[in-house]
């Protein structure tokens, strides 16, 4: 079963923009916490930002002021809005959902893997 699907990848230039989109099952929970991993080819995966079911919000430092993360809890879906792009935002993206803290985005994703839920990924490709 298919809990979470991504969407909204693509390729573009730097300083473009893309809003990534992610739906949720009924099979996840509405008061799981959600957010997006990244994973660079030949690197390991990252958090990027998450967000819990009130609305609080964690991002890491290299997408702090040009990311934002939201949560439509009626529509079951999970957004990323990318601006400013990077060549270093270059990266497979996962959404993710899990019970406990958003700040879980940042900590083990074996764990997250493990307890939570994981989307099959969408590419986002900046270039130069």
């Amino acid at each position: 079963q298919v809990n979470l699907v991504e969407s909204g990848g693509g390729s573009v230039q730097t300083g473009g923009s893309l809003r990534l989109s992610c739906v949720r099952s009924r099979a996840v929970a509405r008061h799981h916490s959600m957010g997006w991993f990244r994973q660079a080819a030949g690197k390991q995966y990252e958090g990027v930002a998450g967000i819990d079911a009130s609305g609080n919000k964690a991002y890491r430092d290299s997408v702090n002021g040009r990311f934002t993360i939201s949560r439509d809890n009626d529509k079951n879906t999970l957004y990323l809005e990318m601006t400013r792009l990077v060549p270093e935002d270059t990266a497979m993206y996962y959404c993710a959902a899990w019970p406990g803290s958003h700040h879980l985005i940042f900590g083990s994703v074996s764990q997250v893997r493990e307890f939570g839920y994981w989307g099959q990924g969408t590419q986002v490709t900046v270039s130069s």
